[in-house]
């Protein structure tokens, strides 16, 4: 949510910001409902100063037998009563459909964040690695894993639908130690403290990361106020909602392993073999609360966090700055971490790492004292994935695939394997 003094001060500036995204937000019912609130506020306060005034010469005119006087402003003082309880109900509305029509505006896209409305404008800042070559044509990781006994996708489907992947033998062993290895890597190596959340949350929860209102359609719900977590980013956020941090404990780095369940509503029919889109898949998430003045270098910190993990693993990959239209509706500014997948011929994203700025801290009401006796300020919040695994665990079979059918472990994954090589 943007600084409400923002539309007040600068409203070009917010609907910059808006177009930038191709969000088409409602920018001037933001500002006709905050100016109906204010002068709704000053009617308010107007009438009670006029109500408190009368109230106290009813006991003067009485005192000095001014009877009828007195009658005549006990009735102006019950008509302003009146009044003034209907304005407060009035205030409540407008209140109500404030709250709702900020929820709908964007994050607004930092100025060193490149123009564009799609992928297409996303601007590759560098590459690591070298792309794997091979002497024979590289197979998807689907037929990979299928000869190798890894997946068994059929019967997921069977189980729960199209885009539930089974994994089984060694493949499950492989899944486990990918996003065992990876969390480890991240609290013993990177200097995270390890978060265990909750797979469910409430909406107060999805409001404050931002996800609803306006994503509501791609979540599954499994209660009347319980949702499936799209990723552990909104429980492990949401762990200081409404709450007032100490600055000096600021930055917070906080690494969760979930599992992650989205419905991917507006991706149907996209990428719907294999690994690469699924509705269930596990993901080691990064997320950060520090101070205004440190968040973008923290982006940086966490950018190269989430890379270390690709290159532990030696997989090639490229980092992306997104362009505002494909940066979606929370970021402030955002860099794809995108992995060569050989076997189907691109790269594939694997993590998206955030500054939020104090979007999500100001839905969330998360803020720090400076020093005792400060006033709170909001947070500002970042996370990226470290990583997700599907699409983690999809270039790994295509790049380390052999021309007999294996696929080599990297040496940071074989203490988690037992072995260093996957075979028939």
């Amino acid at each position: 949510m943007l600084d409400r003094q923002l539309f007040r001060t600068n409203p070009d500036l917010v609907r910059r910001g808006c177009a930038r995204k191709g969000i088409d937000a409602p920018v001037d019912e933001v500002i006709r409902l905050d100016g109906e609130r204010r002068e709704t506020l000053a009617t308010l306060e107007r009438q009670q100063a006029e109500m408190n005034r009368i109230s106290k010469s009813i006991g003067q005119l009485m005192a000095q037998g001014r009877r009828d006087e007195a009658e005549a402003a006990k009735a102006q003082t019950k008509d302003l009563k009146e009044a003034i309880a209907a304005g407060e109900q009035r205030l409540r509305e407008i209140e109500q459909a404030l709250r709702e029509a900020e929820l709908l505006i964007p994050n607004l896209p930092h100025d060193t964040v490149p123009d564009g409305l799609d992928e297409t404008a996303n601007v590759v800042l560098r590459e690591w690695g070298e792309k794997p070559s091979f002497d024979f044509e590289p197979k998807p990781h689907w037929d990979l894993a299928t000869e190798l006994g890894l997946l068994d996708l059929p019967r997921g489907a069977k189980v729960a639908g199209s885009g539930f992947p089974c994994y089984v033998g060694m493949g499950a062993r492989l899944q486990r130690a990918l996003f065992q290895s990876m969390i480890e890597f991240q609290t013993r190596e990177r200097g995270y403290t390890e978060v265990y959340p909750p797979y469910l949350v409430n909406r107060a929860s999805m409001i404050g990361t931002g996800n609803f209102p306006k994503f509501e359609e791609d979540v599954y719900r499994a209660d009347e106020d319980l949702w499936l977590i799209p990723t552990a980013e909104v429980p492990v956020t949401n762990l200081y909602r409404d709450e007032i941090l100490d600055g000096d404990l600021l930055t917070l780095n906080l690494a969760a392993f979930s599992g992650c369940f989205r419905r991917e509503a507006g991706a149907a029919g996209k990428d719907t073999r294999g690994l690469l889109r699924v509705h269930q898949f596990d993901k080691v998430e990064l997320v950060k609360f520090c101070k205004p003045e440190d968040s973008y270098d923290e982006l940086e910190r966490l950018t190269a966090d989430a890379e270390a993990v690709l290159q532990a693993l030696g997989l090639h990959y490229r980092v992306v700055a997104v362009c505002a239209g494909d940066m979606g509706f929370k970021g402030a500014k955002q860099y794809d971490l995108e992995v060569w997948a050989p076997g189907v011929g691109r790269y594939l994203e694997i993590s998206s790492c955030s500054n939020f700025e104090a979007f999500q801290a100001r839905r969330a009401n998360i803020r720090f004292r400076r020093e005792q006796g400060a006033k709170p300020e909001f947070v500002h919040i970042l996370n990226g994935s470290g990583v997700a695994c599907p699409r983690l665990y999809a270039a790994l079979l295509e790049t380390f695939q052999q021309a007999d059918g294996s696929v080599a472990l990297p040496e940071f994954l074989r203490p988690w394997m037992g072995t260093d090589r996957l075979s028939r």
